[in-house]
């Protein structure tokens, strides 16, 4: 794993609140840490920056969370996938308002313009944990890997380390009920 570029991500995505809500939804090597800067610099040119990553919290018995953060590629990227050791599952999601409900669901991949930075945040793309295999505690931290496909279809991975909080950094808690998977 790359040291430089480890965050935690374990966050709960709105509709897996802490009660373990009906509809709750990552693979890698964990490593218990303080946590880590939230963002880090690109490590190549197919690898896009990384800034104000984190997970949500989530306790015992609840089966998923959301990992959320700005995503800027130097060049036109593709996010094609997640992996991390606390879930059985880590896909990239997308939530959207379907009529009055919102749904989420997974995606196969998630353009990233060249220069422009995309936000994966509550209610909204993110990636998703599901099949947790422990509580993620305000404070821990989670190892996550991303994996990139540039132009030509080469792929690339970014292994970071998220901070596990409750709220996204320097951010106000955001509600998230009244939506169906």
């Amino acid at each position: 794993m790359n040291h430089l570029l480890r965050f935690l991500i374990a966050a709960a995505v709105g509709a897996c609140g802490p009660a373990g809500a009906a509809g709750d939804h990552g693979h890698m090597h964990a490593t218990p840490a303080s946590a880590a800067p939230a963002s880090a610099p690109a490590q190549g040119p197919g690898v896009p920056k990384v800034e104000g990553a984190w997970v949500r919290s989530a306790v015992a018995g609840q089966s998923g969370t959301g990992a959320f953060m700005r995503l800027t590629a130097r060049q036109a990227t593709q996010l094609v996938g997640a992996s991390t050791p606390v879930a059985g599952i880590a896909e990239v999601h997308e939530m959207k308002m379907e009529g009055d409900v919102m749904r989420m669901r997974a995606v196969p991949k998630l353009d990233l313009p060249a220069g422009q930075t995309l936000e994966l945040k509550p209610g909204g793309y993110h990636i998703m944990l599901q099949e947790l295999k422990q509580p993620l505690a305000k404070g821990a931290t989670v190892p996550l890997t991303l994996v990139f496909r540039d132009a030509k279809g080469v792929e690339s991975k970014l292994e970071l380390k998220l901070p596990v909080a409750a709220v996204p950094p320097g951010g106000a808690a955001i509600p998230m009920d009244g939506h169906k998977h």
